[in-house]
């Protein structure tokens, strides 16, 4: 027997409730096809990413999402033409139309950059003490000339530390490398003010609870030693805060000097201190997990 045409509505799967609807194709109607197609629309719209604002601001290289949240609560970001004032407004970076003091905005061209900060610099944007920041470095550098996006630091140093610190803003790919989950080595050279021997290194590697967090190194051993201090080398495959400076405290060894030398395969190489570098698209792949 044939069957009788069915109209563009969905026809619930009499066998079970939670069977999805079946919508036919034969739209007989009139204004059917368009209805149609709003619904496509809504159900795209809704799974659309959208991100806070000022999230968006930051992943497209505009400023840093504390910028942003600045510039939005200040009125000066448009999004459809209409002023914005709640940096956790719901946003689509890639579909809605953003302006900032009138000038449209669009996601910037991806960069990543490799600094070997000096000590005495925090990584931070900007500083509520007034010390130097590493951003500092990025405007006077080797490439002063050259006027970046924003780029946001791809993991931290601390003040004290010194050697490779890497940016982009490709926060993409900057998760990928933070992500504990990646197991990146990240290569120190740590000054000690101790002379070790097997066994203090082997109980480094071991590790130890400390205030409830356990510590170890997945590597160390000894480059050099003078008179009263040396110099170790310490991998580490997860990045907790401070991680060697709180290792070896717990063991009752002051550090000297901290410097990160290598983040998997990419090395700090003859790159002065102070100095930056664009990283080629070989090494940018050699880092992605």
């Amino acid at each position: 027997m044939p069957r009788k045409a069915v109209s563009a509505t969905a026809v619930p799967n009499s066998r079970s409730r939670t069977d999805r609807p079946v919508v036919r194709s034969n739209l007989k109607k009139p204004g059917a096809s368009r209805a149609f197609s709003l619904q496509i629309s809504t159900v795209s719209a809704l799974t659309s990413p959208r991100h806070g604002l000022a999230r968006v601001l930051s992943k497209l290289g505009v400023c840093s999402r504390t910028q942003g949240q600045g510039m939005v609560r200040a009125g000066r970001v448009q999004v459809n033409g209409r002023i914005v004032r709640d940096p956790e407004a719901p946003t689509d970076g890639e579909r809605d139309r953003i302006a900032v003091d009138g000038a449209a905005v669009a996601a910037r061209e991806k960069i990543y950059v490799v600094l070997n900060k000096p000590r005495g610099f925090v990584t931070t944007a900007s500083d509520e003490r007034g010390r130097d920041t590493v951003y500092t470095l990025l405007k006077n550098g080797n490439f002063g000339n050259v006027e970046l996006p924003w780029i946001a630091p791809v993991g931290r140093l601390d003040k004290a530390s010194e050697g490779l610190l890497l940016f982009s803003n490709d926060s993409v790919w900057a998760a990928r490398l933070t992500d504990p989950a990646s197991h990146l080595d990240k290569t120190y050279h740590v000054q000690v003010d101790v002379l070790p021997d097997a066994h203090l290194l082997e109980k480094l590697r071991i590790g130890i609870d400390a205030d409830g967090e356990f510590l170890c190194a997945r590597s160390v051993h000894e480059l050099r030693r003078g008179e009263k201090n040396s110099w170790l080398e310490v991998v580490l495959d997860e990045g907790r805060n401070r991680q060697i400076r709180r290792l070896l405290a717990a063991f009752d060894i002051e550090v000297l000097r901290l410097l990160r030398v290598a983040i998997g395969p990419l090395a700090l190489g003859d790159l002065a201190k102070g100095q930056w570098r664009f990283l080629n698209s070989d090494e940018v792949s050699s880092l992605t997990p």
